[in-house]
Parts: structure tokens; sequence; C-alpha cells
């Protein structure tokens, strides 16, 4: 499998979200489909995004009778911003000791959060939870999933990276430039792999994503994943209305 970052021409198809968010206004104004039961859904923003970037998503799915809700950890910086070591990671994760740690495991820390709330939430609500997540968002869905089968109904993922952490990202060179060192990430993230999710994935993947590279948006870990070929764009994802409809039939078929 060829993994890299998504190729340059695909950046400027990304221009595609303006015509999502049109049409997504258009379909907001159509009278509301027929209202679905299902269990309560946690949308998780994708990186640099807050529950803001979710909420067309969120109304959509209110509108159609079903309860959900935004993640309620504010903007995902890829746990970056967060103040941690290694060592406040759950014992669940396997992690290789660093030199000069620059928030590598920010993520798996992010994670860790994402596990708490999943599982608070579900308690609170006394159902289980689908959970839809966005870019990096959907990375964090994936390990909750992982980690709490017994709280999580199923996964759907818009454009998640699933091999390599950033590493085939656009913000690959970004966290480089940083200091950050994206091949250990890989590592530690095909460690991970090794522990298989049980809960259903759908992942929704584009082949011109301009953003996370189509290769290393696909599940070749979990036996119980489908995936979805959309040719959209990454950052209109969660505004596209052919999204959207992929999204209710497979929360209407998991009734």
């Amino acid at each position: 499998m060829n993994l890299s970052p998504p190729p340059s021409h695909n950046l400027f198809k990304e221009t595609r979200a303006a015509g999502d968010l049109a049409h997504m206004a258009l379909r907001l104004l159509r009278k509301p489909g027929p209202a679905i039961q299902t269990d309560p859904v946690m949308l998780l923003p994708g990186f640099g995004a807050s529950e803001r970037a979710m909420r067309p998503l969120k109304h959509m799915l209110k509108r159609h009778k079903i309860h959900a809700e935004g993640w309620g950890l504010g903007r995902n910086l890829a746990g970056l911003n967060l103040r941690h070591t290694i060592d406040d990671l759950r014992p669940s994760w396997s992690i290789d000791p660093i030199e000069n740690y620059r928030g590598e495991a920010g993520f798996a820390y992010l994670s860790d959060r994402v596990i708490e709330r999943v599982k608070q939430r579900s308690e609170q609500l006394e159902s289980k939870l689908s959970l839809i997540g966005w870019s990096l968002g959907g990375s964090l869905a994936r390990e909750a999933g992982r980690e709490l089968p017994d709280y999580v109904q199923q996964i759907i993922t818009l454009g998640s990276p699933v091999v390599g952490g950033p590493k085939y990202t656009t913000a690959a060179g970004r966290m480089s430039k940083r200091g950050i060192d994206v091949d250990w990430i890989e590592k530690q993230m095909q460690r991970r792999e090794q522990w298989q999710i049980q809960v259903p994935i759908t992942a929704i993947v584009s082949p011109s994503d301009g953003i996370v590279g189509f290769n290393a948006a696909q599940d070749r870990f979990s036996s119980n994943v489908r995936h979805i070929e959309m040719n959209v764009s990454h950052l209109g994802m969660p505004l596209n209305p052919k999204v959207w409809d992929v999204i209710l039939n497979t929360l209407n078929e998991a009734r």
C-alpha cells in the first residue's frame, strides 16, 4: 500500500467546501425527514476545529429527532495544548520512550480524556453512544471504541487518518518543523492497532481528499469495518448533504 500525504493538486479541490456550504443551507430549508430511532450521538470535531464546526450536522440530526451532542472538550488541538507527560497516559497505551519530548503523545492523552467523556455520558444517558468523528475526531472516536465496546454502539469516521497519525496528512510538515517526531507517532499508532476494534465502523473516505492521504484513511486493521468512498472535499465532509445521507442511513441501519 502506497502511503503518502495527499497530492498537492487535491488541496485546490478543497474549495469545493464552499459549494457544500451552499447545498447544506438549501438542505436545511427543506422539510425534515422522518424521525430515526437510534442511540444518542456524540460528534467529535477535526484538528483545529471546535464544536462549532459540527453544529450543522448536529442540527440536521436533531431535525430527525436524534439526540446529538458535542464532545464537550473545546477545540481539538490533538492534545498539543494540554499539559502532560507520557507518564500521564492510561496503562493501556504501550509507548516507547522518546528523547526531547515535544508532545508527540498528545493524541494519546487527548484520547484518554475522550474515553472518560464517552463513558461518563453513556452512563448518564443510560445508553450506548454512536460516535461520529470528522478527521482527527474520527481517530479519537476509534480509540474510544477500542477501549469501550460496552459503551459505544458504532463509529462513523469522516476522512479520518487511520495509518501514521499525522504523517500522511498536510499537517505533517508543520509538525515536523515544530520538532515533533511524526515517525515516532506512526510507530506508536501501528502498535496500537494490534488491539483490534470490535465496534462496527463506517469509514467515509475520499480519493480527492486534500488533507488526509487516501490510503492512510483506509482501515486495514479492523474486521468489522466498511468503507464508503465518496468524491468529496475533506473540509466539506461534515457539511455535505450526501455525506449526511450516508450518516442517516448508517444510524438507521443500527436500530
